[in-house]
């Protein structure tokens, strides 16, 4: 919005000229964000206690006894924090005429409803169970499909032939000009991402901080990917592939990463407040989208490992079960597993946000090993 009104009168004023550059509005929505859910904060996680009670969030039964002694009164729905602020400030600071913002931000606050809805009902029924697994897949999934089609569109209709040339085709990492044509399946491949990085970090939201960091520090990795990628200098020189307009993805980004910060002050360990489904599905939709448009699906794979590591760990705890009736880990996700192993939270937060740091700097070495 600032960007809308201020440009153009750049001529006439000439500080104005500094909300023509990305890098600068990316900190103003980091800034922006930041402030936002500090001063949301407090009275959003007192409204919420008021609204659900002595009970919080309720506590899986099959979880670590410790969880429903230790964090029964929780509130949830902390989410909204992220997602009011993430909101304000892209609307503030991104070129509003972008496509890429509103699919982005349309993903992100269309799974942050569901989100929503999964909580509410969870909380009102004073039951882990919320929205049934196949209206969540049903929802995603035709959301996910929508904002798919929509950046291949902008793809095919770039007016630039290695533009055109990304239409339906995987980019690979480490190696330049390398596209794996997918045509039409590519929908399919991209609902694929969208989806699972949005279960993948809903699966991770499990201890205090644990999730939040780790969505941060691929947000940020995914800022400079967005904005290298929207510049047609630095692809030149990376050799990497320029999709134009993804620039703008980078305010996006700072605001997540602004509203992160934020809500990090108050689920901290001890958590005054779990994003729950609100902020996790939401957050993860946002990382998987911003990765489709930006044509780097493997290496969000790579940056977003801790994810991945996490949902595979329930993926193999469940087949293993079914098949053989025995359990590969003490307790599902992996990282009640260490847990288990008699792990203090401290301990399992700060060296996941480890390797989530490890891992990002990994992936963003895909930019320069070509």
């Amino acid at each position: 919005m600032l960007h809308y009104f201020l440009v153009p009168l750049a001529d006439e004023f000439q500080p104005f000229n500094v909300f023509r550059y990305i890098t600068f509005r990316t900190g103003g929505a980091i800034m922006t964000a930041l402030i936002i859910a500090f001063v949301i904060g407090p009275p959003l996680i007192r409204w919420l206690k008021v609204k659900q009670g002595k009970g919080g969030q309720p506590i899986r039964e099959d979880g670590p006894q410790r969880h429903i002694i230790e964090k029964k009164g929780t509130p949830t729905m902390g989410g909204f924090m992220i997602l009011f602020a993430l909101a304000i400030s892209t609307i503030l600071w991104a070129d509003l005429t972008n496509a890429y913002v509103w699919i982005v931000l349309g993903v992100t606050l269309g799974f942050g409803l569901l989100g929503f809805a999964d909580d509410y009902l969870k909380v009102s029924k004073r039951s882990s169970a919320g929205v049934s697994g196949w209206v969540k897949l049903t929802f995603t999934g035709l959301l996910s499909m929508a904002a798919v089609m929509a950046i291949m569109e902008l793809q095919r209709n770039s007016g630039l032939p290695a533009v055109e040339r990304l239409w339906g085709a995987v980019a690979v990492p480490f190696l330049k000009d390398v596209l794996i044509p997918l045509g039409p399946f590519f929908i399919l491949f991209g609902m694929f991402v969208i989806v699972g990085a949005s279960n993948a970090v809903n699966l991770t939201d499990g201890l205090d901080g644990l999730a939040i960091v780790p969505v941060m520090v691929a947000g940020a990795s995914f800022g400079l990917i967005a904005y290298l990628v929207g510049r047609v200098d630095f692809t030149t020189y990376l050799q990497i592939h320029f999709v134009p307009g993804t620039g703008e993805l980078a305010v996006l980004c700072g605001a997540l990463l602004g509203a992160g910060l934020g809500f990090l002050w108050y689920n901290a360990p001890p958590a005054m407040v779990f994003m729950g489904d609100t902020g996790s599905l939401a957050l993860g939709g946002m990382l998987g989208t911003i990765a489709v448009a930006t044509k780097h699906e493997i290496v969000l794979g790579i940056i977003g490992g801790l994810f991945v590591l996490e949902a595979l760990s329930v993926m193999i705890q469940v087949a293993s079960f079914k098949l053989t009736g025995k359990r590969v880990f003490k307790m599902a996700p992996i990282h009640h597993h260490f847990e288990q192993l008699g792990w203090r939270e401290p301990t399992i937060v700060i060296r996941f946000w480890i390797i989530s740091v490890i891992l990002a700097l990994i992936g963003l070495a895909t930019l320069k090993l070509r």
